[in-house]
């Protein structure tokens, strides 16, 4: 078999190089679409290719594969980087032999695949990249490899080299055997409790060829595809499976956002699968929403006294999504105050805001301040020319740019000191729907919880405040989760692992309520304390202090909390445990990527256990965002438990996305593999961060 295929591997060596000495350019010719592989990632059928799609790119994958049923997502993050998330079913082996845990459901298992571009293809050289599959968990797929893939025309071809489950048939000697023994032989098992990243076996024990080709054919929906694959299957967790023959050959077909799959594999299985995708950059929603309003036929009023400040005011809202809270005239400056409430990006914001000052103040006035709130405090203050600003909403100029006819700055003392908003105290309420969701979980592959959040409270003034939060579950079947602590003895207090006690004996929950007080303390300089029911399982005290200037790329916070449990089983009442929890933060937007933002957070756990968690979050062009979250703490693997340390998941959409208006507001969609006591931390009810993001934009 190894002389077998070392012939096929010159004669696919020699076609690339006939291709290309003939002068043909893969520019000039009908290119390959990158499709998923079975387990999810960019690749033929079992095996990855260097391919990489467009930046913001999502594939949501389900596959059907004899012994196995996968469920997957994939994202391209950088157009130098995806990530593939997956769910593995294995149909031949139970979750667990206790059947009063976990009945007869069968095995399932989470894994985490990255894969990084080192060279983009040009003419002569192909797509070169490097990837590590199921790197972080249990290691059921575990593998490193490295690949090339080169378009000639209708045709992509693609060969690398893996080690690990991708290596197992063991074509040829592992070339790092020659520069260290240690990487002859690959350790076995995985470290910790699972869920850890296992160096110490990358690029070790056997390793093997694999490649193939995709033929894009004349009929644009369909793709075809060869692959030689590089596992025998001799060391599957589904247990050793008979291989007859290690090409596997299959078919994609798309319509319209769908790719059907239909392969043939191992010489004796048939697989099949369907993909959906989308592009988060392009993701939009049509919007009934009036134009913004022209200045073409502005005819100003002559002076101040001849404004109507009713129109002007009511146009601001209902044209430009400002609500107003306090405004002052002048003849030569006009300044707003308020809170933008319907459109998400601050320049249509401001643009919109702009026209409509402009059709209704005289021309004497040179400068128009808006200046945004938040919670009830002035935070930014944008400054717009108003002689420049007209000039560019009258294309008056070729080059005309709204957007540099205006400027973002803190607000100065004297307006802080001008602010006085007519209504600061009064009662408000909110209504929202909730959803929580786990998967994986032994009782039940998905465990579910869907209520509305009733929210509400009193403002004494603009930063005094009470306010609560109640949770009605409507739907849910957490009644099956059978986890309440660990089979042994725990090492760590309980602070999360009791959630089943929260969730599932009380259908109506005071979730919050807490006494809140907030101030800007010194320009950039943001503060609060708070006190009573803070979250779920949470009460306490606490403070948070938060550095951020206007639209810079770091802010620095810290936070104090003293808490004790509550007890689940009495709404009011807390127990026993009690932990002092804080941590000295960071937040970076790292100019040399591309929409992205990194938080660390060092300090002390609810558990008492030490260290830093540290979240990336990816923002696209659409406004949506996906990120990942993990805690280093202390606390050992074996500690902590399942999972080796604490892990998460998360996208954030824009809720305008599905609507037919302009809108402001998001929906959060976390999945957190395996939730353990080790690295959790308080579930703040207010965070600066998030209070001030107009100051600094990432989310909106």
């Amino acid at each position: 078999m190894k002389a077998s295929f070392i012939a096929k591997k010159s004669t696919i060596a020699l076609v690339v190089g006939s291709a290309l000495s003939s002068g043909v350019s893969a520019d000039t010719q009908i290119r390959v679409v990158p499709t998923q592989m079975v387990q999810g990632g960019n690749g033929l059928i079992q095996t990855p290719t260097a391919r990489m799609r467009e930046d913001g790119e999502i594939a949501i994958n389900y596959t059907d594969n004899g012994e196995y049923r996968f469920w997957s997502v994939n994202i391209q993050l950088f157009d130098w980087m995806e990530a593939t998330a997956r769910y593995t079913d294995v149909r031949t082996r139970l979750y667990s032999p206790v059947e009063s845990f976990s009945g007869d459901q069968t095995l399932k298992d989470k894994g985490l695949d990255v894969k990084f571009r080192l060279w983009e293809e040009s003419y002569y050289l192909p797509d070169i990249s490097v990837g590590f599959r199921d790197f972080g968990g249990t290691g059921f797929f575990e593998s490193e490899y490295v690949n090339a893939s080169k378009s000639i025309g209708p045709f992509d071809i693609h060969l690398g080299l893996g080690w690990g489950y991708l290596g197992t048939a063991d074509d040829i000697a592992n070339p790092f055997c020659k520069v260290k023994d240690s990487f002859c032989e690959r350790p076995g098992g995985f470290s910790g409790r699972g869920g850890k990243v296992d160096y110490d076996q990358f690029f070790k024990g056997t390793a093997a060829f694999f490649g193939g080709i995709e033929y894009q054919t004349p009929w644009e929906p369909l793709t075809l595809k060869v692959e030689f694959e590089g596992n025998d299957y001799s060391r599957d967790r589904a247990g050793p499976l008979e291989q007859d023959s290690r090409w596997n050959v299959g078919a994609v077909y798309r319509y319209k956002g769908l790719d059907f799959s239909l392969n043939y594999q191992r010489g004796n299985t048939v697989g099949f699968g369907v993909s959906y995708q989308f592009d988060m950059n392009s993701a939009s929603q049509i919007k009934y929403d009036e134009a913004p309003k022209s200045l073409m036929t502005r005819r100003a009023p002559s002076t101040l006294n001849d404004v109507n400040k009713t129109r002007l005011y009511n146009s601001m809202y209902y044209s430009g999504g400002f609500l107003l809270s306090d405004a002052e005239l002048t003849e030569d400056s006009a300044t707003f105050y308020g809170t933008q409430v319907d459109y998400r990006n601050n320049d249509e914001a401001i643009e919109r805001l702009g026209r409509v000052i402009a059709s209704e103040l005289p021309d004497s006035v040179k400068s128009y301040h808006i200046i945004d709130s938040r919670a009830g405090l002035p935070m930014v203050d944008t400054q717009v020319d108003a002689e420049a600003f007209i000039s560019a909403a009258r294309y008056e100029s070729v080059d005309a740019d709204i957007k540099e006819t205006y400027v973002r700055t803190t607000p100065t003392k004297a307006q802080l000191d001008a602010y006085d908003p007519e209504v600061i105290s009064g009662a408000f309420y909110s209504a929202d729907f909730f959803w929580n969701q786990s998967f994986g979980n032994p009782e039940a592959f998905y465990l579910y919880q869907m209520g509305a959040m009733l929210n509400g409270g009193y403002a004494f003034n603009n930063k005094l405040s009470v306010i609560g939060g109640a949770r009605v579950t409507l739907l849910d079947n957490f009644d099956k989760f059978n986890y309440l602590v660990d089979g042994e003895e725990a090492a760590l207090p309980r602070v999360r692992t009791r959630v089943r006690e929260y969730v599932s004996q009380n259908d109506v929950w005071l979730d919050t309520a807490f006494l809140h007080y907030k101030d800007n303390l010194s320009e950039n300089v943001y503060g609060q304390v708070y006190a009573g029911y803070l979250e779920t399982m949470f009460a306490g005290v606490g403070g948070e202090i938060l550095y951020r200037p206007v639209d810079s790329n770091l802010a620095y916070g810290f936070d104090i909390n003293y808490v004790k449990q509550r007890d689940p089983f009495k709404q009011l009442a807390t127990e026993d445990y009690e932990a002092i929890t804080g941590h000295a933060s960071v937040y970076w937007k790292p100019e040399f990527l591309d929409g992205t933002q990194i938080s660390v957070s060092v300090g002390q756990f609810l558990a008492k256990d030490k260290g830093v968690n540290i979240d990336f979050a990816k923002r696209f062009d659409s406004g949506i965002v996906v990120g990942a979250y993990a805690a280093f703490t202390d606390v050992s693997s074996q500690e902590y438990g399942e999972g080796s340390f604490t892990k998460g998941f998360y996208i954030s959409i824009p809720t305008d996305l599905f609507l037919l208006e302009p809108a402001k507001g998001r929906g959060l969609f976390p999945w957190v593999p395996i939730s353990r006591d080790g690295g959790q931390m308080l579930r703040r009810p207010v965070r600066l961060i998030d209070m001030t993001e107009i100051r600094s934009p990432f989310y909106d």
